[in-house]
């Protein structure tokens, strides 16, 4: 079965875009030496990306052209009068359920992108196997959180932990079974 992979960058406060839905507080952060953070090796090793319909909004509003290209992309939305895109699949359907459909599929790993709120179900539902997040040295104050929902109590471990130079700490969690 293919792994579901959440890989995120949080604010040092937890959060995942600031009140507005917005991420541009992460090109304030000194990166001189222009560290991927892992992102390009990450990148490589999915084929499918999942999203959650606010999120979709920030990635279209932040590139000219869509970022992941190449990739089956799913974005759940509750927005029935959502129009298919060329490079997405809108999903209207249960995510947990059709999340677990995918990952019974053949495939590389699934990329986990956000919004807290999908990450909080699908975290809920334990179907996330490994969490990489990049804690980065901001404090942004008001904001969405990392899990968005009440969640239920779970251990996971640590299993990599890679500093940079900016203050940047990349996490590698695994969930414990």
């Amino acid at each position: 079965m293919r792994k579901l992979i959440l890989y995120i960058a949080v604010s040092l406060d937890g959060k995942i875009a600031d009140k507005d839905g917005n991420v541009d507080w992460l090109y304030s952060i000194a990166n001189k030496e222009q560290t991927d953070y892992g992102y390009n090796l990450f990148y490589g090793s999915i084929d499918t990306t999942i999203q959650g319909h606010n999120t979709y909004i920030q990635t279209k509003l932040m590139n000219k052209e869509f970022p992941y290209k190449g990739k089956k992309n799913y974005v759940f939305t509750s927005k029935q009068e959502i129009k298919e895109d060329a490079e997405v699949t809108f999903v209207h359907e249960n995510p947990v359920e059709y999340t677990q459909q995918i990952k019974s599929q053949d495939g590389k790993n699934i990329w986990l992108i956000g919004g807290g709120k999908l990450i909080a179900l699908l975290f809920d539902a334990g179907l996330i196997d490994e969490m990489q997040i990049c804690i980065m040295p901001i404090v942004i104050g008001d904001g969405v959180p990392l899990f968005n929902l009440p969640i239920r109590e779970q251990t996971v471990r640590l299993t990599e932990m890679q500093d940079y130079e900016n203050g940047a700490v990349l996490l590698k969690y695994q969930k414990v079974l």
